[in-house]
């Protein structure tokens, strides 16, 4: 049986489920890849409730949660916001896709697409011209799922987890067409 999965914008009050969810898939995703320890002193921090709070009371933040019945247990997030990635040419009109992670059972059903869809449709409302990201670079499938979205490589840079710094692609989609 198919489980049925609901795509939402997040209110003030879901902070604990989006912590929750981010610990959850950012454990799942590089446990084996990166240092445990690391692990956990960037969850701390990177998903805290009080960092999501902060973000669900930003008017310039988009924050989406998907949820599967019965129950309505997190799945699935997506966060919109303002770049602040390395580019020379960053603009005020670019929107970064600073998070998009499901757990790992409820991936190839069609939610990274529904979520990919939210994001461009949310970059329209604010009138970005383009829509960024960061990826680890060894992360394979992920950068193979948004270059099947129309993504490019547009740059590079380092990011800080835990004690490490690990090399990211920068990944650009102009929404002008």
């Amino acid at each position: 049986m198919r489980e049925s999965i609901q795509v939402r914008r997040c209110k003030l009050g879901d902070e604990s489920a989006l912590a929750l969810i981010g610990q959850a898939t950012f454990l799942e995703t590089f446990a084996g890849v990166l240092a445990g320890e690391d692990i956990i002193s960037h969850c701390s921090k990177a998903h805290s409730r009080e960092l999501y709070r902060e973000w669900l009371q930003d008017p310039r933040y988009g924050i989406w949660l998907a949820e599967v019945a019965p129950g309505d247990a997190p799945v699935g997030y997506m966060v919109s916001a303002p770049s602040d990635l390395p580019l020379a040419d960053l603009s005020s009109a670019d929107v970064e896709l600073k998070r998009i992670y499901i757990l790992g059972k409820f991936q190839g059903g069609g939610l990274g697409r529904r979520f990919f869809d939210a994001s461009v449709a949310y970059a329209g409302e604010v009138n970005a011209s383009r829509l960024l990201l960061g990826v680890y670079a060894q992360n394979h499938a992920a950068i193979g799922f948004y270059q099947r979205m129309g993504f490019a490589q547009v740059g590079t840079r380092t990011f800080h987890v835990g004690s490490r710094y690990y090399d990211d692609w920068i990944m650009g989609l102009s929404l002008n067409s």
